[in-house]
């Protein structure tokens, strides 16, 4: 089976904000950067798509013309729990400095750690795989793709944030 993930377009926060889970507008240049996703998807037929329930996805999704987009909270971001809507450098948590040492083990205070969040879309891909798809589309966030490309062998965890990919782009596993 071959997925396609869909990393949603461009956010409208400061950067460096730790945004995670929060429910963030996306920029006014989305209608621009949608319809660059939209050509590049072209006219792939797909058995299912998937969406993460986060409205930066739901409407990319939605845009590309998917609005019934299954919505799966394993696609969620991760969730940086009392860190999120904060710049980084602006954290006074005195455990991110943990988090930065080991950030696959150590989990974001009252949130998630990295191996939380690949043991999440881990389930949802061991999940589909079970499934008689030949090609599934799934709009979600950057450290979805990430763990997704760890656990189709692409990436090793240790490169995981060095791994992002830009907004709107598209990455295919195969399962």
């Amino acid at each position: 089976m071959t997925v396609y993930l869909i990393r949603h377009t461009a956010v409208d926060v400061p950067p460096g904000t730790c945004y995670g889970q929060t429910d963030v507008p996306l920029k006014l240049s989305f209608i621009h950067e949608a319809e660059q996703v939209a050509q590049s998807l072209g006219s792939l037929p797909f058995d299912r798509v998937f969406t993460s329930p986060l409205s930066r996805c739901v409407r990319l999704a939605t845009y590309c013309g998917y609005p019934d987009a299954e919505r799966d909270n394993r696609l969620l971001e991760i969730n940086f729990g009392d860190w999120e809507m904060q710049a980084f450098d602006a954290i006074q948590d005195p455990r991110l400095q943990t988090w930065y040492d080991d950030y696959l083990h150590v989990a974001a205070t009252n949130g998630e750690s990295f191996d939380d969040l690949r043991r999440r879309v881990a389930s949802f891909l061991d999940e589909l795989r079970n499934r008689s798809y030949h090609r599934v589309a799934i709009f979600t966030h950057g450290g979805v793709q990430i763990c997704a490309r760890i656990y189709a062998g692409q990436v090793r965890p240790e490169e995981a944030f060095n791994a992002l990919t830009p907004y709107g782009s598209i990455v295919k596993i195969e399962l």
